[in-house]
């Protein structure tokens, strides 16, 4: 397929338990790149909200595992085929280039493929009781059963495809109903996903989605008396509002990141530096888990800058529709122009341009920027756009760790070494999530436990099998046991 050659535009419909239903308020989805309309999405407003809970909270899901499996599995088969049309979704709505979006196609089919797989594991326990004097010829078991309520699932922009994978095949794996709020600044990805459930034999009650902002909708999906769980992923600033005003039901917030990548002294700086400018510029710059710092110890520091900008200056920023572009645009011109204010911010205050242009639109160049003191907004807040950004630190492993937790988040990390003592001591005094030796903050698989503390969080993880178990109430129960 020629990724060169723009989609349509679409006009679309919320799908509401699988009826398409518009309205006459439309709000433009617009390409970041060329600011060309590539869509138009209804502006839902609380009564479509809570239509769609009511519906769900209506209907009980009685699919089997074997059933949910075929769904899931279908499901990520449809996906596989369809690869390249949805990353043309992709990168007409986010900007992302046609790499990155085909890489996270290719994701998706593993989101799918792993709750398929899991779905028909029982996840049950068994528990003796005679272990003890104070115990009985009894045994204790466990099963999990889907959320008497619905869950509201609310996702960003910056993954259209996988990170709305990531809420619904727990989901739907674990026999639950949801209603889907995707970002207006990317929902034809999300729409397109629910229109491949329903072929692939999903209950159209089970899955709703809504489409527009706050705007409009408020905050329906929040408070609807028929959710029982948010799932939120986002910004900090959004993920304390659902915290403060979703009352009293189960939040899981997947909010910023910060994530440092550090080199050591002993560090292999080639490999080092292919990571820092991979990591900072993947997805241009726009994942949670992103290399937002790269702390490099004083020693090697400007060796390392060297490599850095070599490997920089070998991608390729522009169309993102063009096969050969490593790095598209950000979200929109607002961001960059963000971006490069901080970028202007950190040169005041003695950090150097090794490499990069400026801005033009949302296109915001990958650029090194070397020397930044830490404390400066371009490195101490999430700053999400391609820049790779160096602070170099003393050579001295307590100040190195002090430097990577003074910020407020805590969601992932990668480290540059092959010292047992270094290695051990970061894996237990970082304040993050995940630690990653030798690679970028950002690696994981789909089923592995994810999330952050501080402010990345509230500590809940995502990835597949940790995400079935906050969709699920655990329900306890005993017999006697004599044999």
């Amino acid at each position: 397929m020629n990724a060169t050659v723009k989609p349509p535009v679409r006009r679309e419909a919320m799908r509401i338990a699988g009826k398409l239903v518009t309205t006459d308020d439309m709000v433009e989805v617009r390409n970041p790149y060329d600011d060309s309309v590539v869509g138009l999405i209804p502006a839902a407003r609380p009564e479509h909200v809570r239509e769609a809970f009511a519906k769900a909270k209506a209907f009980k899901p009685t699919l089997s595992r074997y059933e949910r499996q075929q769904i899931l599995q279908k499901t990520a088969e449809l996906l596989r085929d369809r690869k390249e049309l949805f990353a043309k979704l992709i990168t007409a709505e986010a900007g992302l280039c046609w790499k990155d979006s085909l890489y996270e196609a290719s994701r998706a089919y593993d989101v799918w493929s792993f709750a398929a797989q899991l779905t028909i594991k029982d996840d049950g326990e068994m528990f003796s009781c005679d272990i003890s004097p104070n115990g009985k010829a009894r045994k204790i078991f466990t099963t999990r059963q889907p959320l008497l309520g619905v869950i509201s699932a609310i996702t960003p922009f910056n993954h259209p495809l996988n990170m709305v994978s990531h809420k619904l095949a727990p989901a739907i794996a674990t026999n639950n109903r949801l209603v889907l709020k995707p970002t207006e600044l990317t929902p034809l990805t999300a729409l397109a996903l629910a229109d491949v459930l329903y072929e692939a034999g999903l209950p159209p009650e089970m899955l709703s989605v809504v489409t527009g902002n706050p705007s409009t909708m408020g905050d329906a999906m929040i408070t609807d008396p028929d959710a029982d769980l948010v799932t939120f992923t986002g910004s900090v600033r959004v993920g304390k509002h659902i915290a403060n005003t979703a009352g009293y039901k189960r939040i899981v917030l997947e909010l910023g990141g910060n994530d440092p990548l550090i080199v050591m002294e002993d560090a292999d700086l080639d490999k080092a530096a292919e990571l820092a400018v991979t990591g900072a510029t993947k997805n241009s710059g726009q994942r949670c888990t992103a290399v937002k710092r790269i702390l490099v110890v004083e020693s090697v520091a400007d060796a390392f800058a060297k490599l850095v900008v070599e490997k920089a200056k070998k991608l390729k920023c522009g169309d993102p529709m063009d096969p050969n572009t490593d790095v598209g645009c950000v979200i929109n011109a607002r961001s960059a122009a963000l971006f490069q204010a901080r970028v202007d911010d950190a040169v005041t205050k003695g950090a150097e341009v090794l490499y990069g242009k400026r801005v033009e639109g949302a296109l915001f160049h990958p650029t090194v920027v070397d020397k930044i003191p830490y404390t400066c907004e371009l490195v101490h807040e999430e700053t999400f756009g391609p820049v790779i950004p160096i602070i170099r630190v003393p050579d001295d492993i307590a100040e190195v760790i002090r430097i990577s937790n003074s910020t407020a988040y805590g969601l992932s990390s990668g480290i540059c070494t092959n010292r047992y003592d270094y290695i051990q001591r970061l894996i237990a005094d970082l304040e993050v999530g995940t630690v990653n030796l030798w690679e970028v903050p950002g690696y994981r698989i789909e089923m592995s436990p994810f999330g952050g503390i501080k402010d990345s969080g509230l500590g809940y993880k995502e990835g597949v099998v940790e995400a079935m178990k906050s969709f699920t109430n655990v329900k306890t129960w005993s017999m006697p046991w004599t044999a």
